[in-house]
């Protein structure tokens, strides 16, 4: 781009578009004075690194000359959505929120939907919830009979007799208009009502209605008189649940600002006849350091287009740099309308803290942190438990005895670091001492290699497995620098040495499902190594001598009977339900004539 060119642009207002090398637009922006805001962009240097991107990308200009600078801020909302510019704020605004629709159609049905169609239909919303709109429907359908079914309630349709009236209309809910029994001008009258109430404009209806009861008492039609009283208390009560800002303050919109490093968020209540009828909110993604100003501007006429605002005054929180034909802007200090707009910051500014949590759940990496430090807070650890160790022992009686060590690295198996013990100088039955020797072993190697030490150790057991490794962390001189705590099964009461008391943590705690969740790693790592063990010697066992008997036969046995002593002097119905009559028989059979030969 040369200066050259630059120069011939006008000074007027208008719209730019910038387009790159493949000639595709790249940025969409407005100007008070073309040849000047568009010479900022080459004659100045820029702190934002993104705007220096998009400067090198550059390779035409085009513009757009308007009359004024309202009308620049509308034709630049237009082309940033049709276009969507990569360096233009993006709208993140929820397509799916709910609207209630008047269909444009004979006799126009009244409903709710989430998709706008460009039909002539006649939108209202968006809402909030789908229960309020619902409950906005409930009451237009207490106080009107309009049809509900999808016919095509043409005049020659209904001339035609082509549709019979339906249980609709035997239960009071429909007044038959495809039988004519509902005139179109009296259907048509309650659809312009509906339409009120649906625009927050309830005093026409209330009057509407109100003058019905006053007409059908004075002709001694006490019956119709008293069904129009009952819609005037069910108009009253949806008055009464509306929430009312003030009588004084009759039609306006209302904005509220807030932003973070990445996104911008726009609050808007609408407010009709003094009481609030839409809230909705615009997200947008910032993509060149926009200033609010900008942001701003153009979600006021974002909103107002997607919300069909024709108010005359909008409060805002801070002035804008455009004016507005036939609007006033309010950017109120105190009273009413301050009282509002700081009830809709309020609510954008919850949003933006309930986005941010929600991100934050969703990000890996953010609720990796999140759950280390409710650990670190829950366990009351002066660390966090970035790296976790933990202990199990497996045996038979004694036999076979094994123990297994896993590792979790910020709340997930490291299963690259898992060790298998086999147990060396402890005979028998006996957890503490077992605990013991694994401890030992596995911390003075880490200490001799120099490896990292953990931040917690995790001891499936209570009181008793615990003491014993603390024990060795203290003639290791580890006692001060690794946090240990024991996890029972029984209660998954926690235990910390030196204190007798356990803690209980609530059964949904993140914490305590991390810790059963190394345990129960724990486990299964040791029960898998236990089982290799047994294997290996159930192959050695002299029952794998007896014909018939396979290791799958010889492990169910070893594994009840503990011992080939217990299986030999077993009744021979104990052994028949273990493995079958065949291989019972096969069993005793073996070891009555080993008996015998011995003799």
């Amino acid at each position: 781009m040369h200066l050259s060119d630059i120069k011939k642009l006008p000074s007027n207002p208008g719209v730019y578009q910038f387009f790159d090398k493949e000639d595709k637009i790249i940025y969409v922006g407005k100007a008070k004075n073309l040849k000047r805001r568009i010479s900022s962009y080459f004659l100045k240097t820029h702190d934002n690194k993104k705007t220096e991107v998009l400067v090198r990308q550059i390779e035409k200009i085009r513009h757009i000359v308007v009359d004024n600078e309202e009308d620049a801020l509308l034709l630049e909302n237009n082309l940033i959505k049709q276009y969507q510019p990569k360096y233009n704020i993006l709208l993140k605004d929820d397509k799916t929120f709910p609207w209630i629709c008047i269909k444009n159609e004979p006799f126009p049905r009244i409903f709710y939907t989430r998709k706008k169609i460009k039909d002539g239909s006649t939108y209202f919303g968006p809402y909030t919830s789908v229960y309020m709109a619902r409950t906005i429907l409930e009451v237009i359908k207490q106080l009107f009979q309009i049809r509900n079914c999808n016919f095509t309630l043409s005049e020659a349709n209904i001339v035609g007799k082509k549709f019979r009236k339906c249980l609709e209309f035997q239960i009071g809910n429909c007044n038959a208009p495809c039988e004519l029994l509902y005139s179109k001008k009296d259907y048509d009258i309650d659809i312009q009502n509906a339409k009120a109430i649906l625009s927050g404009t309830i005093t026409p209806v209330y009057n509407y209605l109100k003058e019905a009861m006053q007409a059908a008492s004075e002709k001694y039609d006490f019956e119709h008189a008293n069904e129009f009283k009952s819609k005037i208390q069910v108009l009253d009560n949806y008055r009464s649940k509306s929430l009312v800002c003030s009588a004084s303050m009759t039609n306006m919109d209302v904005f509220s600002y807030h932003e973070d490093d990445k996104n911008a968020f726009v609050n808007y209540f609408r407010i009709v006849d003094g009481s609030i009828v839409t809230s909705y909110l615009l997200e947008v993604k910032k993509k060149l350091n926009e200033s609010k100003d900008e942001i701003l501007s153009f979600c006021i006429v974002e909103i107002r287009k997607i919300c069909n605002s024709e108010s005359t005054e909008i409060i805002l929180p801070f002035l804008i740099d455009v004016v507005f034909s036939n609007l006033k802007i309010t950017v109120p200090q105190k009273g009413e309308k301050k009282k509002i707009l700081e009830l809709c910051e309020k609510n954008g500014r919850l949003f933006m803290l309930e986005r941010a949590k929600n991100n934050s759940a969703k990000s890996p990496v953010l609720k990796k942190h999140r759950i280390l430090e409710r650990m670190q807070k829950d366990l009351k650890l002066n660390v966090l438990p970035r790296l976790i160790e933990c202990f199990d022992n497996s045996n038979i009686s004694g036999d076979y005895p094994v123990s297994s060590c896993v590792v979790f690295k910020d709340g997930l198996p490291l299963k690259s670091q898992y060790r298998h013990f086999n147990v060396k100088s402890v005979e028998g039955p006996n957890d503490f001492a077992t605990m013991q020797e694994v401890v030992e072993r596995r911390y003075r190697r880490q200490l001799d290699e120099g490896n990292q030490l953990p931040d917690l150790i995790l001891i499936d057991g209570g009181k008793g497995q615990l003491s014993a490794a603390y024990a060795v962390l203290t003639n290791l001189g580890l006692e001060q620098r690794i946090h240990l705590i024991g996890i029972a099964k029984r209660l998954e009461e926690l235990y910390f040495p030196n204190d007798p008391i356990p803690i209980y943590l609530d059964k949904k705690s993140e914490t305590l499902k991390v810790l059963q969740y190394l345990r129960d790693e724990a486990h299964r790592f040791g029960i898998t190594f236990h089982r290799l063990k047994r294997s290996e010697n159930f192959t050695d066992s002299e029952l794998s001598a007896i014909p018939g008997i396979g290791t799958m036969t010889t492990e169910k046995l070893l594994t009840h009977f503990k011992s080939v002593i217990k299986i030999k002097s077993a009744l021979f119905s104990e052994i028949e339900k273990m493995i079958g009559k065949d291989k019972a028989r096969k069993v005793l059979d073996y070891y009555a004539n080993s008996e015998v030969s011995k003799k």
